[in-house]
């Protein structure tokens, strides 16, 4: 049973963060959008968020700075002040969403069934969304959308970039062919090492495509792009902390292909329809893999997770995390590089012509 035959007046979108999460949440709230367009619409989320998605068509965006600490939650909940909406999904299980969730006046809150839930959101909802049987993080937030009484449909993004931010991803191109790997996450542990960065990096030049390291300004990415330099003797464009998170938009829209690890300009990279190889180990890729190129994903994660538990994977929870600090370096440079070797077939991926490989006396 649904809850709205006809559209509602107003929904209130509560995911404060991640990247990765609120780009997989953008193409459910454009799903709803598509259905029922006089529906007003508002999105609370993390200051960084917005700065991705903080002028998305026809939403109205309120940021939530958790670092101002309980000034904050006192901030967010003046915004929200008498008003009142006929649903808020609230889509973050963590408790600091839950907190900000008590200044949201809705008739229905809607919130995850025990399947998905954690962190005692379900005493801040009135109404459990059923869990789908993808265990995927955005097949989870579509269900929220289902629930309402929108109609399932192919879902797309469409998330605006400015004019400057796109001639800014242009000049880095240059007019080449070019793959932009992401090499880092917020998180050590979800990332793979330099040695095997340059070997993939060395093969990917080879084919004659230019490579372009991205990332934020954080010191874990800004060291690991440098050591990725050294190794590669300077041979790829170092970008790591030179751009906004509008600029890596426009700049992995503009790639040929995007490799990364568990991080969110993988999901930048899939909503704007650019193929991902994405580097798993930790958690497990069809839970938390670039939605549309799971196919793509290179992951260690079924046999680090079942050597480290002694269980087969059909007997883990489906959140099952590998905790082995060191579980990435299961990765091999060949098995990305065969990886590479198929995606460039499916999407057609072709380098410029090498000079000196020509055999022609």
């Amino acid at each position: 049973m649904t809850l709205f035959s006809s559209a509602p007046n107003s929904i209130c979108i509560l995911r404060l963060s991640a990247i990765g999460d609120v780009c997989n949440a953008v193409a459910v709230i454009q799903m709803i959008q598509a259905q029922w367009p006089t529906t007003n619409i508002t999105w609370v989320m993390g200051k960084l968020e917005a700065q991705l998605l903080g002028d998305l068509k026809n939403i109205e965006v309120l940021t939530f700075d958790k670092k101002k600490g309980i000034k904050g939650y006192f901030d967010i909940w003046s915004l929200l002040k008498g008003r009142k909406f006929d649903a808020l999904l609230h889509m973050q299980t963590a408790l600091r969403a839950s907190v900000v969730s008590l200044g949201i006046n809705a008739k229905y809150k809607l919130g995850f069934d025990n399947q998905r839930s954690s962190d005692m959101q379900s005493f801040f909802i009135n109404h459990k969304v059923t869990s789908p049987n993808s265990m995927h993080v955005l097949d989870g937030f579509r269900a929220f959308a289902l629930a309402l009484g929108v109609k399932d449909k192919t879902l797309e993004w469409d998330i605006p970039i400015k004019q400057q931010e796109l001639e800014w991803a242009a000049q880095q191109i240059n007019g080449k062919p070019t793959v932009v790997i992401v090499p880092a996450a917020s998180k050590a542990f979800k990332n793979w090492h330099e040695q095997g960065y340059s070997e993939v990096i060395e093969y990917l030049i080879d084919q004659g495509l230019q490579v372009i390291l991205a990332g934020s300004p954080a010191a874990i990415e800004i060291e690991l792009a440098a050591n990725i330099c050294k190794l590669t003797d300077n041979k790829v464009i170092n970008l790591v902390g030179q751009s906004s998170l509008k600029e890596m938009l426009a700049l992995l829209q503009a790639a040929k292909l995007v490799i990364a690890p568990d991080t969110g300009p993988a999901h930048m990279a899939v909503a704007v329809n650019t193929p991902v190889i994405g580097l798993y180990a930790h958690h497990n890729p069809q839970r938390t893999g670039p939605y549309n190129y799971r196919d793509y994903v290179v992951s260690v994660y079924q046999e680090a997770i079942e050597e480290e538990t002694g269980k087969t994977l059909s007997e883990l929870s489906w959140r099952s995390r590998v905790k082995d600090s060191s579980a990435m370096k299961r990765i091999k440079a060949a098995d990305v590089i065969a990886m590479f070797d198929k995606v460039k077939v499916d999407f057609s991926i072709k380098g410029t012509v090498q000079k000196g490989n020509n055999n022609d006396s």
